[in-house]
């Protein structure tokens, strides 16, 4: 049904493109000079066509002369750029046959007016939108090697991202999105991640190498009533540079040590008159961080390829159509986590670790997890493919623009797990293999309703399928019945639990629809008032089936039992539907020409989830079956903000906020022996509230900063019947948590940056400028646990990164790098192993990595 429908939708919009009348080419040119009159070679010219969105971009030569001939005739906005002087932005009319004379005069920058942002599905200037909103452009992106969201949270203290594969990754913003803990596919994520209006709906797609980036928008806060699939706590807007008419080239490749090889390339180009196409790729390689003792082999690697090829066909300055496919293929040998404490428990001393270790004759390599060594007896992979395609079409209609974005995505996840992250064959197997695919249509149109009343409405639906491919798996092995059982003789059994498994059958569907809408009314010159309205279907439905095998065949009961209270079979179905509206109110007031200021309140909702992990056991082994789904999260969040220029080339923005959600989807691991998963639970109630500073300055033409800081409170308001910590394993089943910290979240996380520039220079016979920079980033302390556990806490730290280079005025840069930079030792996250043992391994981050970049960048007429 839904894939008639994209037809018939996307045809409808294409009809235009085929009537439109073809016009013969102009173009636009002129100089760039500074304000003392001297000619600026090496300024970036962006030439957009408003209509269609088309652009053209090329750099102004040694003369400081741009030219770009073969444009549609029509209206154009040309955006001139060099980092230290402010943006020009200017339009100018193209008629046929005829070349527009633009010449602009750079004057020093003024830091924010260089930021154009579409967070609300607009072109605005960032100090202008009435959210939150941190922009980082793409050559910041390539020089900072920030070339995923994991790296990207360096630069953005308001973000958090945590992976132990590519599976079990999260994306969060100010610590809410996604439970922390084990991946439940059952549930939506919190923060959604769009690459060119395309949203992706496994947090798997965060690991992916970003391809041919423009920008890269992260707002924070819900995100109901603009974008197409409803956020409780935020979005991730990526913006990748776009087919050009003007012939241009970009290769990059970066050496480092770790064996660390990066090679991108772009090219852009006309195809054909009015039809133009850039293809896009990345590869990078990296040995592992981790060396696995008992096989010698580096683990823990990077092996990521990925391509991604638009067209776009614009046959008149009205209408845009542009076509993409993308794939990623990667193939790493990981991800494992390392040893990095024993806790003691309330169990009996020969239930824990140290007493189980000794009696099976048995030691780590390493107790200090920054040794980087494992033992791990089973094969580490995390391969996975991802890619899609997507139809956009831009039409100008009226008084503004109809969007229209279809789009298919598929996931296919093949991994291979050493689930007891140890030498001793406890569990050996564990994995969930899975093929995904997912539809999207989203129909949206942005315009004027009158003179000081505008209006951005639409409508999405989504179509989601995920099934085991062919199963989940997870067996024991011939050390199990030691870690999982108490030793009675029945336990020692020989050959009890060796072997012994399941094999996990799934599939999962998921069906969401929804309109959307916001309205602007400038009640004054000042005031503008912008309400908005969001109405969510939501209908899912699982077959979970759980069969065991293996283990010591036997009609012993007792023996028969301890097997089942380790695993046992499971099979459920559930099929829930939910509807909800949301909306917000958001009050913009200027109070003078650099001073903005906004207020929001805004109501969202987290659909309805579903357990597909399995669901706990009663005291006879029964699945708990009202665990299968769980409520909806409902969310109120209050907002004010303050966006500033206080002196030319210095912007300060501030923002506090109150988020409170109830039937808060949490993650929790069951402390009784047989259930080695993790699953979903509701808290009653949480809270997070903060401050965030958000600081930009231009200091000369030579030397800019910018730097941001977020303070965080986040809190289990009611959480009774939460699972106890590790260390209280043995005792009562579950804990009130009310009161505690919510996991992940650092009290205090900042970011600093900078760069310098000389004022000219030359190398190897090529004029240009040198440069040093670097970006530090803190986080203090945080729990790494659903509930509080002393022994889960990961230590605060600070990174530092930096580089040094020459880019020269004719394309191309050379640039000396490194990674945090002083090797500082830290844990990214700390999880219990299974068992609860009391035994906890962690994942330690990256030490100090250095290389070298080389980006060179070919365009017409350079």
């Amino acid at each position: 049904m839904f894939r008639g429908y994209s037809i018939v939708v996307t045809l409808a919009l294409l009809l235009p493109v085929f009537a439109a009348a073809q016009s013969g080419p102009a173009g636009v040119g002129g100089v760039v000079k500074d304000e003392s009159g001297a000619v600026i070679p090496g300024a970036s010219i962006h030439i957009v066509n408003e209509a269609s969105n088309v652009a053209v971009d090329l750099f102004s030569d040694e003369q400081g002369a741009y030219r770009t001939l073969d444009l549609e005739p029509g209206r154009y906005r040309v955006e001139t750029t060099l980092d230290g002087f402010e943006t020009v932005v200017s339009r100018v009319v193209v008629e046929a046959s005829q070349a527009a004379a633009n010449d602009v005069v750079l004057s020093p920058a003024r830091f924010s007016q260089s930021v154009v942002v579409t967070a609300r599905r607009t072109e605005e200037v960032a100090q202008e939108v009435p959210i939150p909103v941190s922009v980082v452009r793409g050559d910041l992106v390539a020089d900072a090697g920030a070339f995923n969201v994991n790296r990207l949270k360096e630069m953005l203290p308001t973000v958090q991202f945590y992976s132990t594969n590519p599976r079990n990754s999260a994306i969060n913003i100010r610590g809410l999105g996604a439970p922390f803990g084990l991946t439940n596919d059952g549930i939506e994520p919190g923060v959604g991640l769009y690459i060119d209006g395309v949203f992706y709906a496994r947090p798997a797609s965060a690991t992916l190498d970003f391809l041919d980036v423009d920008q890269v928008e992260v707002l924070r806060g819900p995100q109901g009533t603009l974008f197409g699939k409803n956020t409780t706590a935020g979005a991730i807007n990526v913006t990748t540079r776009k087919p050009s008419f003007t012939p241009a080239t970009e290769v990059e490749l970066n050496y480092g040590n770790l064996g660390f090889v990066q090679a991108k390339a772009s090219m852009t180009g006309p195809l054909l008159k009015n039809v133009a196409g850039r293809l896009s790729f990345s590869g990078s390689q990296r040995d592992g961080v981790l060396l696995n003792t008992r096989t010698g082999d580096d683990v823990n690697d990077l092996s990521n390829l990925g391509v991604r090829g638009q067209i776009m066909f614009a046959p008149s300055d009205a209408i845009a159509v542009t076509a993409a496919y993308d794939h990623t293929r990667q193939r790493p040998k990981g991800y494992t986590q390392v040893v990095a404490g024993v806790a003691p428990t309330l169990r009996p001393a020969n239930r824990q670790y140290p007493q189980i270790a000794a009696d099976l004759g048995y030691a780590p390599p390493s107790f200090n997890a920054f040794d980087r060594v494992t033992d791990v007896d089973t094969p580490m992979r995390s391969y996975q493919d991802l890619g899609g395609s997507s139809l956009n079409v831009d039409w100008r209609l009226g008084k503004g623009r109809l969007t229209s974005t279809t789009a298919w995505r598929f996931w296919d996840w093949k991994p291979s797990n050493d689930r007891d992250f140890i030498g001793l064959d406890v569990t050996p197997v564990s994995a969930a293999p899975s093929y995904q695919t997912q539809w999207t249509q989203e129909v949206r149109y942005a315009g004027d309703l009158a003179s000081n009343v505008n209006l951005v409405a639409g409508g999405f639906f989504f179509q989601q399928a995920l099934d085991s491919d062919p199963s989940f798996k997870q067996e024991q092995g011939s050390a199990a019945a030691r870690f999982l059982l108490a030793p009675t003789p029945n336990a020692a059994t020989p050959g009890l639990l060796d072997g012994y498994g399941f094999n996990q059958f799934l599939e999962f569907r998921n069906v969401s629809a929804a309109a959307f809408g916001q309205i602007e009314w400038s009640v004054t010159d000042r005031l503008r008032l912008m309400p908005g309205l969001r109405f969510n279907y939501d209908q899912k439905d699982v077959h979970f089936d759980q069969q065991v095998y293996g283990g010591l065949q036997t009609t012993d009961p007792a023996l028969i039992a301890l097997q089942l209270s380790v695993l046992a079979p499971q099979t459920y179905a559930a099929d829930v539907d939910d509807t909800n509206l949301s909306g917000q109110m958001t009050a913009a007031y200027r109070v003078a020409n650099s001073v903005n200021t906004y207020a929001t309140y805004a109501t969202s909702f987290k659909s309805v989830g579903l357990n597909l992990n399995g669901v706990p056991t009663d005291a006879l082994g029964r699945p708990v079956l009202s665990a299968a789904t769980v409520k909806p999260e409902d969310v109120r969040h209050v907002e004010v903000g303050v966006k500033t220029e206080p002196f030319r080339g210095v912007t300060a923005n501030f923002a506090v906020y109150d988020t409170e959600i109830k039937d808060f989807q949490a993650q929790v691991v069951n402390a009784s022996v047989g259930v080695l998963r993790g699953y979903l639970a509701n808290a009653e109630k949480v809270r997070v509230r903060g401050l965030e500073i958000d600081l930009g300055a231009s200091v000369s033409s030579q030397l800019s900063f910018y730097g941001a800081a977020a303070f965080t409170d986040g809190k289990y308001i009611s959480f009774p019947d939460a699972p106890p910590p590790l260390e209280e394993t043995g005792g009562p089943q579950v804990k009130d948590v009310s009161g505690s910290d919510l996991p992940g979240i650092s009290d205090v996380a900042i970011s600093f940056g900078g760069e310098y520039v000389t004022g000219g220079g030359n190398f190897v016979g090529r004029t240009g400028e040198y440069f040093g920079a670097f970006d530090t980033s803190y986080r203090s302390s945080f729990s790494s646990s659903s509930s509080a556990s002393t022994y889960m806490v990961v230590d605060g730290y600070s990174l530092l990164n930096a580089r040094v280079g020459f880019r020269a005025s004719d394309g191309w840069t050379l640039s000396l790098w490194s990674r945090n930079l002083l090797d500082k030792e830290y844990f990214d996250l700390l999880s219990a192993a299974p068992g609860n043992t009391g035994l906890y391994v962690g994942q330690p981050g990256d030490g100090r990595t250095v290389g070298v970049t080389m980006r060179v960048t070919f365009r017409s007429g350079n």
